[in-house]
């Protein structure tokens, strides 16, 4: 959004957002009714050449912004939820891949208990990937 975008918004825009929000809270209300915790990738995409501000593309499908190819973590974000993204394991290429968990509100302690036993259990955040020219793989 360009710098003072917000002053552009109608009456209209503002309530459909609040409206919005609503449907968002009732559908995550909905979804810990059957649920304990949300898992997630962390990303998108395997990691990239830390020369690119952001990858343009994943799959051939064009990212115009640079928080289209984080999206699966904004979109956590707008349900206020308390989440946490750890080390989830390697890719066939050896890049480290990360996995979000989530769960509902006020259960903040709960969700470090449950990544607390997913790390005990995996070792994954024991183990460093392995650094090797070009194996930004993932990313076209």
């Amino acid at each position: 959004m360009e710098r003072g975008a917000g002053r552009g918004l109608t009456g209209q825009d503002i309530a459909d957002t609040a409206a919005a929000r609503t449907r968002l809270a009732l559908k995550v209300h909905e979804f810990f009714g059957g649920y304990d915790v949300l898992l997630a990738p962390a990303a998108q995409v395997l990691p990239f050449d830390a020369g690119l501000r952001y990858p343009e593309a994943i799959n051939g499908e064009a990212l115009p912004t640079y928080l289209d190819w984080m999206r699966s973590a904004c979109v956590i974000s707008a349900t206020g939820l308390p989440a946490l993204s750890m080390p989830a394991g390697f890719s066939a290429d050896g890049l480290p891949v990360g996995l979000q968990m989530v769960m509902n509100h006020g259960e903040d302690f709960q969700l470090l208990q449950v990544a607390a036993a997913f790390e005990q259990a995996t070792g994954y955040a024991r183990r460093a990937p392995a650094l090797t020219a070009g194996n930004g793989a993932g990313v076209n």
